[in-house]
């Protein structure tokens, strides 16, 4: 107040929530992304629908993609999904896992806030049970063979579980296993380092999941720019470029005026000359194949067919940069300076069936996996789970450490915590108990998501552990409570770890905000369709583009 009359120091668009209406509201949105993606959790997880503006249809039950492509208008639910990317970039899996242990723990949370437990001590505690949680999963964790193929084939089909390629999964997990080996190098002090990025994954309609293959190489989907061309060069020398062999045009607009039939063909021959000179230049070079990134004259193409040399235009720039590892070349970005020691070497054959060049490299250090499937979204969802399985069978390979799955870390876990428990003081006691519970959301959904009741799977899980066995889990297709490990069903121990401390971190950093101060409305979408926000700790923010998926 100023002489009487309030101080106006916000505009009149502004809102603010406060105290408890402000966490009421960004747990509500934390929960609904959590919610959204709870019923995709498991072997017998569902599959969601995402429309866009545009109309393209998106089917897949990917936690991270699933989030991405949702119209999502809230800077908390935002934070939330935050958690999803980190753990996709971190372990590639378990990001349905990350957000789930994340919603559940804020669920808590709210509960424990309803009992005037003050948020520094709820988020201090679940500090202290993240980092106990870590130390139990290193405890718990299984130090295996990384040269066991049977063992990453089951981390492979683990995590293909459910995901559209389960049907094939006894095939494409051995493709996996293999691909990961094939781009694992030993360090000098003999650790295993898997680079993906010599893993090249090229997808295919029109043919079985089970017709998928791993090769030697690369693949180039193109078709050669003269029907005279060979279709194959064994043994050649490849260059890579990126120059177009056509004309070079001024930079700037001209107009010649022609009196004389004769200067036009001048005009005609100088050009000929120039692409004559080009493909001359590639002839000096001895190149065998051409693989161009930019365009080929029609005249340029007739010459090079008649040198018999292979040549194909318009190639990706992420083929060419794939190809420089398989075939040890240098992309060229001008023809004239292009010299022999930029050409690689390889064999060069046509898939004629498939309309594909395979080309593969001597000591090649990068493979590509190609995917087939019998429709678009089929084989879409189908890379979008072997790319989670590449990550985590690289992730076994790199950290050599694996746990039982189908819930039995989750419960073993949550015991241990709960005896941790006892040994802290002050309310920070009932925050690590609170964590311990949210954990066992994962084999309560687990169950219900096979149709099983999730109390009894619950509590014959705990009677498990309470005996003694640590691997004891959920099998979602018998809904048998038995030792996963035996079963097959193995998960990274670092995928866990991420997901124990995105959730956790993420939880905390919503529980610290008492105070949401919006220039405008609480949506981040400050586009034509403006959704106020509505304080009162409801879920006005969400705007259209959640209401529409819950």
């Amino acid at each position: 107040m100023q002489q009487g009359q309030p101080m106006i120091v916000m505009s009149e668009d502004s809102q603010r929530v406060k105290d408890e209406n402000a966490q009421e509201y960004n747990i509500s949105a934390a929960r609904a992304v959590a919610e959204s993606v709870k019923s995709t959790l498991g072997p017998k997880g569902m599959d969601k629908m995402l429309v866009d503006s545009m109309g393209s249809v998106t089917i897949t039950n990917d936690g991270v993609t699933i989030l991405q492509e949702m119209d999502i208008d809230n800077p908390t639910a935002e934070m939330i999904i935050e958690v999803a990317e980190t753990q996709e970039d971190e372990a590639g899996d378990g990001t349905t896992t990350a957000v789930a242990i994340a919603g559940e723990l804020l669920k808590n949370a709210e509960d424990l806030i309803e009992q005037d437990i003050h948020p520094t001590a709820i988020i201090k505690g679940f500090h202290m049970a993240a980092e106990q949680a870590r130390e139990e999963v290193d405890d718990i964790a299984t130090v295996v063979d990384t040269e066991d193929e049977d063992l990453l084939r089951s981390v492979a089909e683990t995590s293909m579980t459910g995901k559209g390629a389960e049907l094939n999964k006894e095939h494409l997990s051995q493709l996996i296993v293999d691909a990961v080996r094939a781009v694992t190098v030993e360090t000098d002090e003999g650790e295993n380092v898997v680079d993906l990025e010599f893993l090249n994954i090229e997808t295919q309609t029109g043919r079985s999941a089970g017709e998928s293959d791993l090769l030697e190489g690369g693949i180039v989907d193109k078709d050669p720019v003269h029907d005279d061309m060979p279709t194959e060069a064994i043994d050649a020398d490849i260059l890579l470029l990126n120059d177009p062999i056509e004309i070079e045009e001024a930079d700037v607009d001209t107009e010649v005026s022609v009196t004389d039939p004769d200067q036009l063909q001048q005009f005609l021959d100088r050009e000929e000359k120039q692409l004559r000179e080009k493909v001359e230049h590639i002839v000096d070079l001895d190149a065998d194949v051409v693989f161009c990134q930019k365009g080929i004259d029609d005249l340029a193409q007739h010459y090079l067919a008649k040198e018999g040399i292979l040549a194909v235009r318009r190639a990706k720039k992420s083929d060419l940069e794939f190809l420089q590892e398989v075939v040890d070349a240098a992309v060229v970005s001008d023809l004239e300076s292009a010299t022999e020691d930029d050409l690689g070497f390889g064999d060069v054959t046509r898939d004629a069936a498939d309309e594909l060049f395979y080309v593969e490299g001597d000591d090649a250090h990068g493979v590509t996996l190609l995917l087939r499937g019998s429709t678009d979204h089929v084989v879409d969802e189908l890379e979008r789970g072997i790319n989670d399985a590449l990550d985590v069978v690289a992730q076994t390979v790199s950290d050599g450490r694996v746990l039982a799955g189908g819930g039995a870390i989750e419960v073993e876990l949550a015991s241990r915590l709960r005896d941790y428990a006892d040994s802290v003081s002050g309310r920070e006691q009932l925050a690590v108990e609170a964590f311990a519970d949210s954990l066992e959301l994962v084999p309560r959904v687990l169950a219900e998501n096979a149709g099983l009741d999730s109390i009894d799977t619950l509590v014959d899980l705990r009677s498990a552990h309470d005996e003694g066995d640590v691997q004891a889990g959920l099998n979602a297709w018998t809904g048998d409570v038995e030792n996963t490990a035996d079963a097959g069903i193995v998960e990274p121990a670092h995928a866990k770890e991420q997901a124990v401390t995105s959730a956790s971190e993420a939880a905390n950093l919503v529980l610290k905000i008492d105070d949401i101060i919006s220039a405008g409305d609480l949506s981040t979408d400050k586009g034509d369709d403006e959704q106020g926000g509505a304080p009162g700790g409801g879920m006005g923010g969400m705007g259209g583009g959640m209401g529409g998926m819950m």
